[in-house]
């Protein structure tokens, strides 16, 4: 089925919207360019930046990307992007686009403000490689859910699922400021990624072998993912190695361990995951009978 050029338009500018809202828990904050630990003076006039480049920040940069590009595929999905001819590519490309000039025009503004070291340039390109690596891994979740078959498309919505905690944590206290008022905001934070994740595998159903390989690969994402962004968060916020990366490393992986093998930490995320896989897929099934039943009688 070929997409008539105004429904291409339509699918680029939903990609492009998408990406431009997941940007929002960045946005409310002011979006002036966070302080840099190479600073030895704060700028008199600290500029706006599209993505927050700090190294306090890295899983708010993932969560601000990777959200938009999850949304951008269920949105496709839902507007049937995989029959539309180049639908895809073209709700795909909306999303990278936006997301490219975030990055770029926060690398620039950056690399103004640094100084002419080693150090300095090596952060810089640490913060914008990862970001373009996300900005990809992005875009293969917007493929995998908007167009591919129900096995692939789960592990698109668990990627987007892990980062939307972060984004929702982020827009509940916005970076930068004080965690005051909102506890038990924050505590529900943790459970957005097994909850929906656990959606994902339901809707997706247990039928084939390819659903079955999908449900485990997420249940894997679930539980390595966070405890990977705790590693690499941990060890890039921690100034006394700034200087040091061979001990940046190793302190990161440690803390990696600790999250992904403490039981109390690393059992929640999966059971609850396989909690609500079992509920969907309990109420899949019941609906399921109801319907047989209706079309015998």
């Amino acid at each position: 089925m070929s997409a008539a050029p105004q429904s291409r338009w339509l699918l680029f500018g939903v990609g492009a919207l998408a990406a431009v809202a997941a940007l929002l828990p960045w946005l409310i904050t002011g979006a002036r360019l966070p302080l840099q630990n190479f600073w030895s003076e704060i700028p008199s006039a600290v500029p706006v930046v599209l993505l927050p480049f700090s190294q306090y920040a890295v899983s708010l940069i993932f969560a601000l990307l990777m959200v938009g590009s999850a949304a951008a595929g269920l949105a496709g999905r839902l507007l049937g992007a995989r029959t539309a001819r180049f639908g895809t590519t073209t709700l795909a490309a909306g999303v990278v686009l936006v997301q490219l000039l975030a990055v770029v025009q926060t690398a620039l503004v950056l690399s103004t403000l640094l100084p002419d070291e080693t150090a300095a340039i090596v952060y810089l390109a640490g913060l914008t490689g990862g970001a373009l690596v996300t900005v990809l891994l992005g875009a293969l979740a917007t493929v995998l859910i908007a167009r591919a078959p129900r096995a692939g498309a789960v592990i698109g919505f668990t990627a987007g699922a892990v980062a939307l905690g972060s984004w929702v944590a982020a827009l509940i206290v916005p970076f930068g400021s004080v965690p005051d008022g909102y506890p038990f905001l924050l505590t529900l934070v943790q459970w957005v990624a097994p909850v929906l994740t656990g959606a994902a595998i339901a809707w997706a159903g247990l039928h084939t072998p390819g659903r079955i390989v999908a449900a485990v690969g997420a249940l894997l994402i679930v539980w390595v993912a966070p405890a990977a962004m705790t590693g690499i968060g941990s060890a890039l916020g921690t100034r006394v190695y700034a200087t040091m990366p061979a001990e940046m490393l190793d302190y990161g992986w440690n803390v990696f361990l600790l999250a992904l093998l403490t039981p109390e930490l690393a059992l929640r995320p999966i059971i609850a995951t396989l909690v609500t896989a079992a509920v969907g897929l309990g109420i899949r099934a019941l609906l399921a009978r109801r319907r047989r039943a209706a079309a015998s009688a």
